[in-house]
């Protein structure tokens, strides 16, 4: 694995915007499907969290949202080799290390980022996802 600490994925730089879009929205409309209405990249962050998780659907305080958040987001960024499931605690609450940091990105760039993460998230193992 590189040392760059600004690599990214192969298929993140070289995928055409209408491509990247096309995929991007093609699950929004699957999203849409599923739940009955088009989430935001927090709800998609929140069901991956969930998920990640794997205790099924409860009440989570606005503290073990944001915890959820935070577990979707170093699971995603795991996907291109920036963290790494370190452990699962005693309440099965996944903790994931860095293992180099996320590239430097500007909000617009850093919600792109994001997306194609999501959307490498669900190709892993559709039918298993969510």
């Amino acid at each position: 694995m590189s040392e760059d600490l600004n690599h990214t994925p192969p298929a993140e730089n070289h995928e055409s915007e209408a491509g990247f879009e096309a995929r991007w929205d093609e699950l929004m409309q699957e999203m849409e499907a599923r739940f009955g209405k088009r989430p935001d990249l927090n709800a998609l962050l929140l069901l991956i969290g969930i998920q990640e998780l794997n205790q099924g659907i409860t009440t989570f305080t606005k503290e073990q949202k944001q915890d959820l958040m935070h577990i979707a987001t170093c699971r995603l960024f795991s996907l291109s080799g920036h963290y790494e499931l370190e452990r699962a605690d005693e309440d099965g609450w996944p903790h994931y290390k860095l293992l180099r940091p996320v590239p430097f990105a500007n909000l617009k760039e850093q919600e792109r980022m994001l997306k194609w993460h999501v959307l490498e998230y669900f190709a892993l193992d559709p039918g298993d996802s969510l």
